[in-house]
């Protein structure tokens, strides 16, 4: 029977949706992978977006109330912000910006800038993340932060009086300070503990996935910035009902941390304790151990634990930066980038697909008027200067060619602006797709690109891949490139 455009072989040759596929960057054998280490939240564990940053939102809220900020008014939209834009701190903007950081969508606070204004601000600019004005905005945590600010955005325009702040720079600094407080104590995770299933989405595919992996040889490892209690209960709810016998999530890995201060885990030298009974903490001396639960720590006591290092270790998180580009840089592991919203966004593109063939066919066709009306002007031009062949049709011949051809060309316009309308709306009317900005690659793809060696929508995706793929990545290709011998 004849594949769907959905339905693809993966690397091993079994079909399966081209959403559940992992996708690879840089070649990897998981064969000579000896560890895997995995983030939990957003990784092992997924929540329910809207849910989870519908109560982050409120907390924060309520936070900056109890400041005195007349915030009561904000409310949380999911399709306001997506994970991979951009706050440009500077100007009070949230943008998006191709993967050369050339910006292409802008919105001031909550509204769109239009695009000569757009070009007019952002003409010689170029996003670098190195630089402190921008905040790239790569977990889904990030989204109620930015709702958050482009509302505030908003007041600060109106003149509304937000004490503490005198510039959008300000206003950022105030409410990740509140964004951030509101992670780290303890009531929002009690919310989520006592009524997980409203905001973790189950996987029952999971536990399968991680046991394949373990009786495969791979050593397991948590390695999540959550503290210990909630990550306990946590694990627990996603892991236990799914696995064998009296099996715990614990009983899967080989070595449990906790508190890891992600990105610091990868690039410093910090504390480490012991996670003990009812999650006491003790100090040690000297490395970490196998089969135990640990706090804080560094990447290091991992490698001399395992009396493993680089290459031999794979690590997997949603984070950009502190999962994957500081294990990959510093420590040389191999890594796994998991994006959620990359499942909607694949079903979103393979429901298009039959208008993106028939908006591909236009714009060649445009393309090839194009070419023909340069070609028309440029004969008319030489008529005009007197000078090339002698038979170059007459100028009123000339410009009958070029009134047809532009009235072609204003028809096949006609044809185009709707498809191309709804292509850039796909997945999200504001801001598109996540890796793409019209047809070029998004700022965040360029982000996959570099720093995860392998991405994929969900960590159960391992199962269609089994513990022993060898991930080839596809030959690189560039605009000279053309015809089968890219294919």
């Amino acid at each position: 029977m004849e594949k769907t455009s959905s339905q693809q072989p993966n690397h091993s040759g079994e079909n399966v949706p081209v959403w559940r596929q992992v996708f690879c960057n840089r070649t990897l054998n998981l064969r000579s992978v000896k560890a895997i280490g995995y983030d939990m939240d957003y990784t092992l564990i997924h929540y329910h977006v809207e849910q989870w940053e519908r109560r982050v939102f409120a907390h924060v809220r309520e936070r900056l109330l109890s400041m005195g900020w007349p915030v009561e008014d904000t409310a949380f939209d999911p399709a306001a912000v997506m994970r991979g834009l951009i706050i440009d701190k500077t100007l009070g903007n949230l943008v998006k910006a191709n993967r050369f950081g050339y910006i292409k969508s802008v919105n001031h606070g909550t509204k769109p800038l239009d695009f000569d204004t757009q070009r007019k601000t952002y003409a010689r600019t170029v996003v670098s993340l190195d630089e402190s004005r921008w905040i790239f905005l790569n977990t889904l945590f990030g989204l109620s932060e930015g709702h958050m600010y482009c509302q505030l955005v908003d007041k600060l325009d109106a003149g509304v009086e937000l004490p503490g702040v005198q510039s959008y720079s300000d206003l950022y600094k105030k409410v990740k300070g509140a964004v951030d407080l509101t992670h780290m104590e303890g009531q929002l995770k009690a919310e989520i503990i006592a009524n997980p299933d409203m905001y973790v989405d189950l996987d029952p595919e999971l536990p399968m996935t991680l046991l394949d992996q373990k009786y495969a040889g791979k050593k397991l490892l948590l390695i999540t910035n959550s503290g210990w209690k909630y990550s306990k209960e946590m694990m627990e709810y996603a892991f236990d009902a799914f696995l064998p016998g009296d099996m715990t999530w614990q009983d899967l890995f080989d070595i449990i941390i906790v508190s890891a201060r992600k990105p610091a885990f990868f690039s410093g030298i910090q504390p480490v304790y012991e996670v003990v009974d009812n999650g006491l903490l003790q100090p040690i001396v000297g490395g970490i151990e196998t089969g135990k639960r640990y706090s804080g720590g560094h990447s290091s006591l991992v490698e001399q634990c395992l009396k493993l290092n680089g290459e031999q270790i794979l690590y997997v998180g949603d984070h950009v930066y502190g999962d994957v580009n500081v294990s990959k840089n510093i420590r040389r592991w191999r890594t796994a980038l998991v994006l959620r919203e990359l499942e909607g966004e694949l079903q979103s593109i393979d429901s298009f697909r039959a208008r993106q063939k028939e908006l591909t066919r236009l714009m060649q066709e445009k393309t090839r008027l194009e070419s023909a009306l340069s070609r028309v002007r440029l004969q008319v031009q030489r008529r005009s200067k007197g000078y090339g062949n002698s038979d170059t049709p007459s100028r009123s011949k000339l410009d009958k060619t070029l009134q047809h051809i532009r009235s072609e060309l204003i028809a096949i316009d006609e044809l185009i602006s709707p498809l191309a309308k709804a292509a850039s709306e796909l997945d999200n009317r504001r801001w598109g797709l996540l890796m793409r900005t019209g047809n070029d690659k998004s700022h965040m793809a360029r982000q996959v690109e570099r720093h995860a060696d392998i991405y994929t929508s969900r960590v159960s995706n391992f199962l269609h891949a089994t513990p022993f793929e060898y991930f080839r990545s596809p030959r690189g290709s560039m605009p000279h490139d053309a015809g089968d011998f890219t294919k």
